[in-house]
């Protein structure tokens, strides 16, 4: 016979996490709103496969009502998007539900050898930038044989470009032109740095080209955040503990052209709460600010027209639009360039199905969601798409290639640089 515990003992039993989330199951009223806006919903179309019946499912196995091994193939398949937040008329605070309840259940679950091995490749390479750009050329010499693979290797497999680009390392300072109105440091990323390294020489000229003073950490590292949303915790806070160490107090933002990043390191403060570095990482994670927002708060320096106009869709990053509430300033940085139609997307605060590592652990929803997504992108007539996120772009611009649509997909930064150096 199973034993039944009180909600409310989750505090005590699991810690500062357990009362963040005890406050989101008792948040919840089970209205509903969560449900259109819930994306595998949305594509499997049952109830334990939404918030709402995940949070139920989350609670009766804390209670131990409902056995672990039978809640988690639902619980594996939440995206993290967070949409359902945003939605939320209660406010439910459903990220701070289902994070710790990942950590919770990490060492718990019943790992197969494949998921292992899954999870070996992904924790050991993508966090640290030349690891990831040697195994992704690794990875394109064995590509061929993928189909003797298991699907998860596939998965990885099948997401890597044409090709990967040299690394290039960044200046630790870069003094703005004229006066200087502001001094940052910045975030330059992991997958970022491998696959697309453009988007930060992009975000470092625009920064300079307003004003601003960029100091760039070479001690840095990987800011935890995949660690952090797979309940990794013991991982995620090594990776915060060295930037907390490594990026200086003396700057008005920790800037970040990564929505996944940004999202992780606002969270430092709960993942280090009750710990001797939570003040350190309040402070951290209040600074942390999205390279767009801060852009925005702080005034545009007017860009010149592009060269020729452009008709651009601008898709929201997840973990912008719902984990942080980013949603209104990329658009005006975007809409202030002269020669620039903006577009909205149809259902376009659905997620791509990028999610971190979720297009490798759950393939069949997330190519579902990207082919979705890249089909409502088409709609818009757009010759270009805007976004946020090295992930996205990496799964939208792949959905729409697999569609034979030749589609550039650019980050707003390399937009803004566009129009500022006329290219």
């Amino acid at each position: 016979m199973q034993h039944s515990i009180n909600i409310d003992s989750l505090t005590t039993r699991y810690g500062p996490q357990g009362h963040a989330m005890v406050t989101a199951i008792e948040s919840c009223v089970h209205c509903g709103f969560c449900l259109p806006v819930c994306p595998t919903y949305m594509v499997l179309g049952q109830e334990m496969d939404s918030p709402r019946g995940r949070i139920i499912l989350m609670k009766s196995v804390l209670e131990e009502h409902v056995a672990l091994v039978d809640a988690l193939p639902h619980i594996d398949r939440c995206l993290g998007c967070q949409a359902c937040v945003t939605a939320c008329p209660s406010g439910v605070r459903y990220g701070e539900l289902i994070t710790p309840f990942r950590a919770y259940t990490r060492t718990k679950r019943p790992w197969r050898f494949e998921k292992k091995l899954s999870n070996a490749l992904t924790e050991k390479t993508i966090p640290y930038p030349g690891r990831f750009r040697n195994a992704a050329r690794l990875g394109r010499v064995v590509k061929p044989l993928n189909r003797v693979l298991p699907g998860s290797l596939r998965s990885m497999l099948e997401l890597l470009p044409e090709e990967v680009p040299q690394a290039q390392p960044m200046p630790t300072l870069v003094i703005t032109e004229g006066k200087r109105r502001a001094r940052v440091s910045l975030l330059t990323g992991c997958v970022q740095q491998a696959l697309a390294p453009e988007i930060n020489w992009a975000t470092l000229r625009v920064l300079v080209k307003n004003g601003i003073e960029v100091v760039i950490p070479q001690s840095q590292g990987c800011c935890g955040g995949l660690s952090i949303h797979t309940g990794n915790y013991s991982q995620a806070r090594n990776m915060a503990r060295k930037n907390l160490k490594n990026f200086p107090q003396d700057v008005d933002a920790i800037l970040t052209n990564a929505a996944g990043c940004g999202s992780g390191m606002k969270e430092y403060s709960l993942l280090f709460e009750s710990q001797k570095d939570e003040e350190l990482a309040t402070v951290f994670a209040k600074k942390t600010c999205d390279v767009t927002e801060f852009l925005d708060e702080l005034g545009l320096v007017a860009p010149p027209a592009l060269p020729q106009p452009m008709r651009v869709a601008y898709h929201d990053a997840c973990h912008l639009a719902h984990a942080q509430g980013v949603t209104a300033a990329p658009r005006r940085l975007l809409m202030s360039i002269p020669n620039l139609t903006l577009l909205e997307i149809p259902d376009g605060g659905i997620c791509c199905g990028s999610a971190g590592t979720y297009n490798i652990e759950q393939p069949v929803i997330a190519n579902e969601l990207g082919k979705r997504k890249a089909e409502n992108i088409l709609t818009t007539g757009a010759e270009a798409v805007a976004l946020g996120n090295i992930g996205c772009l990496v799964q939208i611009r792949r959905h729409l290639r697999a569609m034979g649509k030749l589609l550039p997909v650019f980050h707003t930064m390399e937009l803004l640089d566009m129009a500022y150096t006329k290219r």
